[in-house]
């Protein structure tokens, strides 16, 4: 399937960051952070479902026309959209070319996520701002756009991507765990204060999930992370896209919501 540019007639600013692929009548999602690992996982396994996917990207398009083609392939649509998850105004672009081209958003999924990692005593400003800007700032404008519409039409869901580091720290990453662990936080403020409106907001806390970080983990450190782990392994992207899926689509997933979901083979439990 060819790749094609959208309409002439949008505009410039729009033209340029964003690639439709073609049309379909399914559930409307955006997934951030969208081109690569879990994110990648997420907006394959909601197109696959027949869902029209926004892929949002912040650098790599050629990665992102990837996900789409095969979102269109498995018989989803989609179209590529880059923006900088920590800017509003990119957000809100994104927001308003999705509702201009489908009418409307079902699903978002706070994804995209940065990492800055450094102990406190060493975190330059700039460490810790680029991390809540794009991690939690990000989740707080999507959320805000996404259920303006949402709450319109009186349905939606909301998943957000945290990790388990928001809910038990980790050494080297107050900047990491902060913004994780306000996304747990923002959750279910979001699950109490849109209830009324019929749409749900759950979090996601994935554990060690197998990506080209977990590959370039030294052998001698690597035993004893997955010594941590009850289930002796790490977990799969396509493992959180199937909780995604649940939570995004399943009718039996509408009465859950300010839930936090550890997908970590139980290295959190109590």
């Amino acid at each position: 399937m060819k790749l094609g540019r959208i309409a002439a007639s949008n505009r410039a600013s729009t033209a340029r960051r964003t690639l439709v692929v073609r049309a379909a009548d399914g559930d409307v999602a955006i997934v951030t952070g969208a081109s690569r690992g879990i994110g990648r996982a997420i907006a394959l396994e909601l197109g696959k479902q027949g869902c029209r996917v926004a892929v949002n990207y912040a650098s790599s398009s050629a990665a992102a026309e990837e996900v789409a083609d095969q979102i269109c392939k498995a018989g989803g649509d989609a179209i590529i959209y880059q923006a900088n998850t920590g800017s509003k105004e990119e957000i809100d672009g994104m927001i308003s070319t999705v509702v201009d081209k489908w009418g409307t958003i079902d699903v978002l999924v706070n994804n995209a996520g940065i990492t800055r990692d450094t102990l406190m005593m060493r975190m330059k400003p700039d460490q810790w701002q680029d991390v809540i800007d794009v991690n939690l700032s990000g989740v707080f404008y999507a959320t805000q756009a996404a259920t303006k519409v949402m709450g319109k039409k009186r349905k939606g869901r909301v998943i957000n991507i945290a990790s388990v580091v928001g809910l038990v720290g980790n050494a080297g990453q107050a900047n990491y765990a902060a913004s994780k662990g306000g996304v747990i936080a923002m959750t279910k403020t979001v699950a109490r204060e849109f209830s009324g409106r019929g749409i749900t907001a759950n979090a996601i806390c994935p554990g060690f999930i197998a990506s080209d970080m977990t590959a370039a983990i030294d052998p001698k450190y690597e035993e004893a992370i997955l010594g941590s782990i009850p289930l002796g392994r790490y977990g799969q992207p396509d493992e959180v896209a199937g909780l995604v899926r649940f939570l995004a689509l399943d009718p039996a997933a509408a009465y859950i919501t300010g839930q936090t979901w550890a997908i970590d083979g139980g290295m959190t439990m109590c």
